[in-house]
């Protein structure tokens, strides 16, 4: 493992158990551990081997949890023998509520902390997927809302995906649809 955390940087997280009464937003994330698209956010420890936290595997959101990770398979995952684990040192990742890590917050469709209270709806919850990556193509949204299984099942994908390429283009300071629609009228 790469910057594998330090006895007095494992010390500092909560034992397992311990933030079982705080609220999964404001779970206090310790540590960040990743490798090709698979993120494991640390928030309590055994002391020994094990870990408790969110993990994203292959970048899938929807099936991202809230569980047990084992440290020493942490350490011992190699890719194509040599691409290791790393762990984000202490001054790149400071402790941080859930609520505040970009990727946590999308995976349980929570908003920025300023609207935290507000539930949002199946709609807002695909645009942040997309914006998030997890819809690389439209036909992978497409997929997605008309599959019977999905919990988006019969949404209208054009709308999502409009609304999360205008927000990612306004948010670069580029022009947006809108933009190019007032132009193509006014021209």
């Amino acid at each position: 493992m790469w910057n594998e955390p330090t006895k007095e940087r494992l010390s500092k997280i909560p034992k397992l158990y311990e933030t079982e009464n705080t609220p999964a937003r404001e779970k206090l994330i310790h540590l960040h551990c990743f490798i090709a698209g698979c993120d494991w956010y640390i928030a309590e420890y055994d002391g020994e081997d094990i870990f408790w936290g969110f993990a994203i595997l292959n970048e899938d959101y929807e099936m991202a949890e809230w569980g047990y990770i084992s440290f020493s398979e942490l350490k011992s995952i190699k890719l194509k023998g040599w691409l290791e684990v790393d762990c984000e040192i202490e001054e790149a990742w400071p402790v941080k509520r859930a609520i505040e890590v970009d990727k946590i917050r999308i995976a349980h469709g929570w908003l920025k902390e300023n609207n935290s209270q507000k539930s949002i709806s199946k709609e807002e919850e695909l645009v942040l997927k997309v914006k998030a990556g997890h819809f690389e193509h439209f036909q992978d949204l497409f997929t997605e809302v008309t599959s019977p299984c999905s919990d988006f099942f019969g949404i209208d994908p054009y709308p999502v995906w409009k609304a999360a390429r205008e927000r990612e283009t306004d948010e670069k300071g580029g022009i947006t649809e809108n933009d190019r629609q007032s132009h193509v009228h006014q021209g």
